[in-house]
């Protein structure tokens, strides 16, 4: 259960990271990819942030995310430049792909074919706990 504090700083970090990401692939030259930060958990005592990533299309996720993993550190640092006035210290950022629209495009797909997941679950794969 998350405090009201660490839902107060997992918005802000999510509003900011957002931003950054975004004029980051802007400057890096992909063209067509979509990034979005969909949750920011932080940890009770505000050392670590878990950072799901959301990256259209799916297929250029993987390479997209290595890159967002290798610039932790510029990213951090921008980050704390945009909170100074709000936060003492940025959480260590520890990011992942968000693959829960994949998992839903899938049951609605399975549903659509006729194919029913709640009788026969081995239809759909299962969800990677991270």
């Amino acid at each position: 259960m998350e405090s009201q504090r660490q839902k107060k700083i997992g918005g802000l970090l999510q509003q900011d990271l957002a931003e950054i990401l975004q004029r980051m692939a802007i400057d890096a030259g992909l063209k067509g990819i979509i990034l979005s930060v969909s949750k920011v958990h932080v940890a009770p005592d505000l050392s670590n942030a878990r950072v799901y990533v959301s990256i259209f299309p799916t297929k250029e996720a993987g390479p997209v995310l290595k890159g967002i993993q290798a610039d932790k550190v510029a990213i951090r640092h921008e980050l704390a430049q945009r909170t100074k006035n709000q936060l003492r210290r940025v959480p260590e950022l520890h990011f992942y792909l968000d693959d829960s629209l994949d998992y839903i495009e899938n049951i609605e797909k399975s549903l659509k074919d006729g194919e029913d997941p709640i009788e026969n679950p081995d239809l759909l794969d299962r969800r990677k706990k991270s």
